[in-house]
């Protein structure tokens, strides 16, 4: 403590004295500044200063803060992807999947080929019936377009993908199986009971039995298949082999589009799903033929416009040309060629003279007069070359 000047003379007890006194003031002040601190240091976290709006904005912030950081769970997480699996057989992708998916090269809508795979679900009905010796029912889900590298990776494992090839279109096709119809599939042809759950054990790959009857039964499927584009378009299906990893069933690019059509065969409580690839290369050649609307049995023909259009064939004008003799000249004899030029024909009265409808030999006859006209009396008909 510094003494004033003038106060030399004050006691030292005194000056110590003081001190203590002063002291304990300065405690006093002590603990009211850390009040003060502590209720700065509030301040400063909820906005700062004595701006009552900044606090309470700094306050709602937070609030929000701790909501925006909730963790969302898996429902809401597949609804804004777009991953639902309950709608997404039914209902449009949505979400980020639409977004994936709108890369997606559009292709014309194929109606004939509805009609091909309605064909085949009766047919399939049927064959599976003898096949199994069991009532089976079998129904279309849905026919989508989907890129080929993007189906493979949405098969389900443990399956069986059955490869065929359309020998006629000189391409390939994918038949996929999936686990619950397989084991349904063996446990209804061993005589297994019903009402029974199909086992499936995990963790092990598929018997050379199971793999057997899987094999019959992808024969039948593509047996009705063929059958079903029958009337639209003769084409065998040849089965290739049977893979149960989808990297070795690779037919065709990733990128490349395909059609997918999805059946549902229920077999008392057992069943599964089958779903069906063809790849739109592969139905390049018979596009044309697809891309007509269905007009009831016949596939696209109209009956009565056929009809229509005959008789009026019957009725065309068409002009025939008589021909007696053909040369072959070189070009400078025919530049030679002038009025009054002669050309020698090798034909005789008895000659067979050609009648040609365009460029198309129709019939051969002999010539003669009938009254002041020159006449041709048919003797046979000329084959074309295609027929002959």
């Amino acid at each position: 403590m510094t003494v004033p000047p003038g106060d030399e003379d004050l006691d030292q007890d005194e000056i110590a004295g003081d001190d203590a006194g002063g002291g304990g003031d300065g405690g006093g002040d002590a603990d009211g500044d850390d009040q003060e601190d502590l209720a700065a240091e509030w301040e400063t976290m909820v906005g700062g200063g004595d701006d009552g709006e900044g606090a309470t904005t700094q306050v709602v912030s937070s609030v929000s803060a701790r909501e925006t950081n909730r963790v969302l769970n898996q429902d809401e997480i597949d609804s804004l992807l777009g991953f639902d699996e309950d709608i997404s057989d039914v209902l449009d992708k949505s979400g980020i999947q639409a977004i994936i998916n709108s890369s997606l090269v559009s292709h014309d809508r194929l109606p004939m080929l509805e009609v091909v795979f309605d064909s085949l679900v009766r047919m399939l009905s049927t064959s599976l019936r003898n096949f199994t010796s069991d009532n089976v029912e079998v129904s279309l889900d849905h026919i989508t377009n989907i890129r080929f590298g993007d189906y493979l990776d949405s098969i389900p494992q443990p399956a069986m993908l059955g490869v065929f090839n359309a020998e006629e279109w000189d391409n390939y096709g994918l038949l996929t199986v999936d686990s619950s119809l397989i084991y349904s599939m063996v446990e209804i042809l061993f005589g297994g009971r019903q009402g029974a759950a199909s086992p499936q054990i995990e963790g092990r790959s598929f018997t050379t039995i199971e793999r057997n009857l899987i094999e019959r039964l992808v024969h039948v499927v593509l047996a009705d298949l063929s059958a079903a584009f029958d009337p639209l378009s003769p084409v065998t299906f040849r089965f290739e082999r049977l893979e149960t990893n989808p990297k070795f069933a690779a037919i065709s690019r990733s990128s490349n589009a395909a059609i997918v059509a999805k059946l549902r065969i229920d077999m008392e409580d057992r069943g599964g799903r089958l779903e069906l690839l063809i790849p739109y290369a592969t139905l390049e050649p018979v596009r044309e033929l697809l891309l007509q609307m269905f007009m009831g049995e016949k596939f696209g023909r109209d009956s009565i416009w056929e009809s229509h259009l005959a008789e009026e064939l019957w009725r065309t004008n068409v002009d025939l040309t008589a021909v007696l003799d053909e040369q072959t000249m070189s070009l400078g004899q025919i530049f030679d060629l002038d009025v009054g030029s002669q050309l020698l024909l090798a034909a005789t009265p008895e000659s067979e003279v050609e009648i040609r409808c365009g460029n198309i030999p129709m019939f051969k006859g002999n010539m003669g007069r009938k009254g002041d006209a020159i006449a041709i009396k048919v003797s046979n008909r000329t084959l074309k070359e295609s027929e002959s």
